[in-house]
């Protein structure tokens, strides 16, 4: 019996053995990882995007942030801010070239090598990284050569910290040589080439990186991938970042303006005007803009708006639509083709605001030669017209009559919104009286 007893206790330690190695924890699944895509220029946009993402990632606490970057380039000051919240990052950063024909010029360069993983796609290119003058900076040889001896120390310093081909680094500086991915991989400045994010996460699992947290090692296999998408604001500001979108609010916003001085009243063009303008001036503290092409499409706007109040026989027209023409060549004055105007954009939009212009111009000029005809009789053309008074006529006052804003008095008191008849003109000033109401 008490053998018995000792071969069911043996058993029942057996079974509980087993059932302990069963429900076992199982190894913990590996953290998330972030992933941004970014297609476009190097900007303060892109740059508000790239560091808002790092902080995200590090708020959540994810294993790395993966940004697929596919840009010709960009600003100096946008790029470096991006590459200081990379390099004081304490997650992992992935910098993938993608997709295939995407590319990592200029600015983008910098970025890749500044990354704690660099990976492209096959059929993308890397370099082209010389410094240029934006805007209607001019560089003469001394000021180029110590911007391209700052981006070659700039560039060099990042690739010794991470590791990879610090010589050809600064040759992308001093002679803008530009490689495809398996030269780049050939030359040590990727890690790896990956065809998509599946390929990217098996090739990079278990590598170590070193943070400013210290080293790590990545778990990349099989982890959640968060895409991380650009919220209403980045897409409305990156749009209007756009130097093509950026001329067509300027034009748009002044022609509106324009629009509401010839005609008083309409408020729709001064209200569209006004925003567009706002958004334009926007757009233009994030691009190289040439202040003297700026200028010459006010100057423009102004010979265009004189040809209209006086009579200058089409000379200050045609100097308006040389100046808008010039003006616009002018105006993103930069190497770098994505920060200029595409010239369909530019000379279509110049024949549209010119030609609205010079409509309006006309219109005036007819309405001033048929004057003297109209104004034949005593109140001219406006005579028996009827308008709404625009402030009370206490005695004097304004009215406005078909669109149009007229200084007037009155031997009664109008109140602002009643309706007034027209009995006499004086020049510019209108004698009015209330309408009377047929009962």
């Amino acid at each position: 019996m008490r053998f018995l007893f000792t071969i069911l206790s043996i058993l029942l330690l057996l079974k509980t053995d087993a059932l302990a190695q069963t429900v076992s924890p199982a190894p913990p699944a590996p953290k998330a990882i972030h992933l941004l895509t970014y297609e476009g220029v190097i900007n303060p946009v892109s740059s508000e995007l790239f560091i808002a993402a790092i902080a995200d990632a590090e708020k959540a606490g994810a294993q790395a942030l993966i940004i697929q970057l596919d840009t010709p380039g960009g600003l100096d000051l946008s790029m470096r801010d991006i590459i200081k919240a990379m390099i004081a990052s304490s997650v992992p950063i992935v910098v993938h070239v993608y997709p295939s024909g995407g590319r990592a010029a200029s600015a983008g360069v910098f970025i890749t090598l500044a990354a704690h993983v660099a990976a492209m796609t096959p059929g993308t290119n890397m370099g082209a990284a010389h410094p240029v003058a934006m805007g209607n900076e001019k560089m003469d040889a001394e000021t180029s050569k110590k911007a391209e001896n700052d981006a070659a120390a700039y560039i060099r310093s990042i690739a010794e910290q991470r590791g990879r081909n610090a010589t050809w680094a600064e040759e992308a500086v001093r002679k803008s040589v530009s490689v495809t991915e398996t030269e780049a991989l050939k030359l040590k400045l990727v890690d790896v080439i990956a065809e998509d994010i599946t390929s990217l996460l098996k090739q990079i699992d278990g590598r170590e990186v070193t943070t400013a947290k210290g080293k790590q090692i990545l778990s990349t296999a099989g982890a959640q991938i968060i895409k991380k998408e650009l919220g209403l604001r980045h897409k409305i500001l990156k749009a209007i970042a756009d130097p093509n979108v950026a001329y067509i609010l300027m034009m748009l916003g002044t022609t509106g303006l324009i629009a509401e001085l010839y005609s008083p009243g309409l408020i729709f063009p001064g209200v569209l005007g006004a925003i567009c303008l706002i958004l334009a001036f926007y757009s233009f503290q994030t691009l190289p803009v040439n202040y003297a092409g700026l200028l010459l499409i006010l100057l423009a706007i102004i010979l265009f708006v004189a040809e209209i109040m006086i009579t200058g026989f089409g000379l200050l027209a045609a100097g308006g639509v040389t100046a808008l023409l010039i003006g616009s060549l002018m105006l993103f004055d930069t190497p770098h083709p994505a920060l200029r105007i595409a010239p369909s954009v530019l000379f279509s939009t110049v024949f549209t605001v010119a030609s609205f212009f010079l409509l309006l111009i006309l219109v005036a000029w007819r309405t001033q030669k048929s004057a003297p005809a109209q104004e034949a009789g005593e109140g001219g053309g406006v005579l028996g017209q009827v308008g709404i008074a625009k402030s009370d006529l206490n005695p004097t006052g304004s009215i406005l009559i078909h669109g149009e804003l007229w200084q007037a008095y009155a031997e009664e008191t109008i109140l602002a919104g009643e309706e007034a008849e027209v009995i006499k003109r004086t020049g510019l000033t209108l004698q009015v009286k209330r309408l009377k109401k047929q009962p």
